[in-house]
């Protein structure tokens, strides 16, 4: 479809449609628009990859060191929850959150951090921020699921041995929690960077609006507005092919990065 000129009509099959070539990968390299979507995307993917990879981390790392079980298993089950809410509702709290007459206003307010309210929505270089702090809190616990089912495959007789030898709980994180779950971390992270363009856009579509549209388009709202939305099958599809053959660039770069710093590959 990609290198055809599709148009769905009853009776022809697949290898029924003019061959085209490169035509819509051409046209799509030619448009303006495309330049600044793919900026958008690589931005709030670096973010994503920068603040929101690190963060289940680190919370897997203090959640472990809890020894209260009921609290853990709170902590856990109103972390997990989010995971399963949807972006319509998610993006309905962050639009009252932070409306002008929203609770985050009115806090900062009565700190005196503000003299008058922020339409925070309504300002283009917020917008990256607030769809990563969304994601970011969507799937904080969910993620961290992972890296305490490596931490809970240590070797307890290590931590034990370590606070013989009068270990600190800092010297345990840093010379047996994190290296035992390295591995994990490479994994998980050679995979975050092989989809570091498809980001989705639940997100930027529930968020967005006029205002902020020119930091809000990513690649799949491309798609669906210049794609789909107009009938332009086959330039959906080439934006679908070149987003697979980046992707697979990227996975395969990474890769090798992990291979040279830890001799572990996936794949």
């Amino acid at each position: 479809m990609a290198f055809q000129d599709y148009r769905p009509k009853a009776g022809m099959g697949i290898f029924d449609y003019p061959f085209v070539g490169l035509k819509h990968f051409i046209a799509l390299f030619q448009d303006p628009m495309f330049y600044n979507v793919m900026g958008n995307t690589l931005a709030m993917s670096f973010m994503q990859l920068i603040f929101g990879f690190p963060l289940p981390i680190l919370f897997a790392i203090l959640l472990n060191e809890v020894k209260s079980i009921k609290f853990k298993k709170l902590v856990q089950t109103s972390t997990y929850l989010p995971h399963f809410v949807s972006w319509v509702i998610v993006a309905g709290l962050f639009t009252t959150l932070l409306a002008r007459d929203g609770i985050v206003n009115e806090m900062l307010l009565l700190i005196g951090a503000i003299k008058e309210p922020i339409s925070f929505l309504a300002l283009p270089r917020w917008f990256w921020g607030i769809c990563t702090s969304a994601e970011i809190w969507k799937e904080l616990g969910w993620n961290s699921i992972i890296f305490l089912a490596a931490i809970a495959g240590i070797d307890p007789t290590l931590y034990e041995a370590a606070k013989v030898d009068g270990a600190s709980r800092w010297q345990s994180i840093k010379h047996i929690t994190i290296p035992g779950i390295i591995s994990t971390i490479l994994v998980i992270l050679v995979l975050d960077i092989g989809w570091i363009i498809s980001i989705g856009f639940e997100k930027q579509y529930l968020l967005g609006n006029s205002i902020v549209q020119d930091y809000s388009k990513v690649l799949d709202l491309y798609i669906l507005d210049y794609g789909i939305k107009l009938g332009r099958y086959s330039f959906g599809t080439a934006i679908g092919i070149f987003k697979s053959v980046v992707s697979i660039i990227l996975l395969f770069f990474a890769n090798q990065l992990a291979k040279r710093w830890n001799g572990q590959t996936v794949i």
